[in-house]
């Protein structure tokens, strides 16, 4: 694997993405094609699951994940070089995708849950898979944080930057995602109101808030250190560090918010 060393080689390059990534990339770029179908779907079937369409969570699902393999893939060139246990650790990543976009795409067709299913012992045994396919596919941001952060060719700031967001989007999004887990629901509380497209509650607690921003930690830390690392400030580390903090804090305070059954907005 070729390493780009400094930032402004941090762009969306689909050719190079494919040579780093070439897993995450096809992955993404198939989940971005399969929203076609489900946006038929949509037009054509008008059943109901909890007041929207059954295909809503299935599509949101698909644009989320494809944009988590995107980042991945972008993220790949400034891993050090790579063997057989990271292909192998890949291909396990890639087939929790695949099972968790299977089985959300299964239940809307049933028109039924995917998530906090327990109704039978078939149901708690998928649900249970599904949390290890969440966890696995999850930590594909751990992993490649660690070995970004080992990488010392890159710029320090840059590096710090990287791994920070990517380890931060692991541990957040696992503290957020096991409370919902546990609870067997992301409300705290009777929603009755809800923001349009999100769908987050407007007079409940909803866990899915802290969770979205805890999934972007990837995204919005590197931010941080890419404009760092370009400004040449002087305190780009210190800065990136502070930005880590204040980010984690967001996310805990959403996550505390919503505990305490008030929404967000």
């Amino acid at each position: 694997m070729t390493l780009a060393l400094t930032a402004p080689r941090a762009r969306l390059d689909l050719n190079r993405m494919w040579h780093d990534a070439p897993a995450f990339t096809g992955l993404a770029a198939f989940l971005t094609l399969a929203t076609a179908p489900l946006l038929a779907a949509m037009a054509l079937d008008d059943r109901l699951f909890q007041g929207e369409s059954v295909w809503v969570k299935p599509l949101k699902f698909h644009v989320a994940l494809a944009i988590y393999l995107i980042t991945l893939a972008v993220y790949a060139r400034f891993m050090p070089p790579t063997g057989r246990l990271w292909r192998g650790f890949v291909a396990a990543v890639c087939v929790a995708v695949l099972g968790e976009i299977l089985w959300i795409g299964a239940a809307a067709s049933a028109q039924t849950a995917s998530h906090f299913n327990i109704a039978s012992p078939l149901m708690n045994g998928l649900y249970a898979l599904m949390g290890v396919f969440a966890v696995l596919l999850t930590s594909a941001s751990l992993v490649m944080g660690v070995a970004i952060h080992r990488n010392s060719a890159l710029a320090p700031t840059l590096r710090l930057s990287l791994s920070l967001g990517l380890i931060a989007t692991f541990v957040l999004t696992v503290i957020v995602a096991g409370t919902m887990s546990s609870n067997l629901s992301h409300f705290v509380g009777t929603s009755t109101r809800t923001l349009p497209i999100m769908g987050w509650s407007r007079d409940a607690g909803d866990l899915r808030v802290a969770h979205f921003f805890a999934t972007h930690a990837l995204h919005a830390v590197p931010l941080v250190g890419l404009a760092a690392s370009r400004l040449t400030l002087p305190q780009g580390r210190a800065t990136v560090l502070a930005a880590t903090a204040a980010y984690s804090a967001f996310v805990l305070a959403l996550f505390i918010q919503a505990l305490a059954g008030r929404p967000f907005l």
